[in-house]
């Protein structure tokens, strides 16, 4: 699979039901850097007044945005974070362990950062994943991953999943 090259574009290929559990995922703890812009979408999508899309409960909040295709490079970027943080947390978790990278739930931790990992040990965690998860989500993932950092998941880009 070709990676997407913005968070905009990944976020249009996913089906409507992951979404719709992205959004879910994120306006259960809409973080700080984007829940204006989030809101923002929902008055331009459904012509509201920003009381009344604050005002909506979560979950219509969710419906309203997962059926945008184009919500801002910004907020796809937390909407992708989102998905993996919520229903695909044991994928993260799976592929950070296969690395030994330190994380608290799938949440690298800082020391991490300093930690260099080889072209074929990201390889091999990728191998892990297979069988364990469902292709279009491991691919998603990795897409997910590179899109936030380019540079250290570079390898990703050129790793076929099986």
């Amino acid at each position: 699979m070709p990676f997407e090259n913005t968070s905009t574009r990944l976020w249009k290929r996913l089906s409507a039901p992951d979404r719709l559990a992205a959004a879910t995922h994120f306006w259960k703890e809409p973080p700080q850097m984007a829940a204006a812009s989030a809101l923002g979408v929902l008055i331009k999508a459904r012509k509201l007044r920003p009381q009344a899309a604050r005002a909506l409960p979560p979950d219509q909040q969710a419906r309203i945005l997962s059926g945008v295709l184009d919500p801002g490079e910004t907020v796809a970027g937390f909407l992708l974070v989102a998905l993996h943080l919520g229903e695909r947390r044991p994928l993260l978790k799976a592929f950070l362990d296969a690395l030994n990278l330190p994380h608290e739930d799938g949440i690298l931790k800082e020391e991490a950062d300093k930690i260099e990992i080889s072209d074929e040990s990201v390889e091999a965690a990728v191998r892990s994943l297979s069988g364990q998860f469902p292709k279009d989500q491991v691919e998603v993932y990795l897409n997910t991953l590179w899109l936030q950092d380019p540079e250290r998941w570079a390898v990703l880009e050129k790793t076929e999943v099986a």
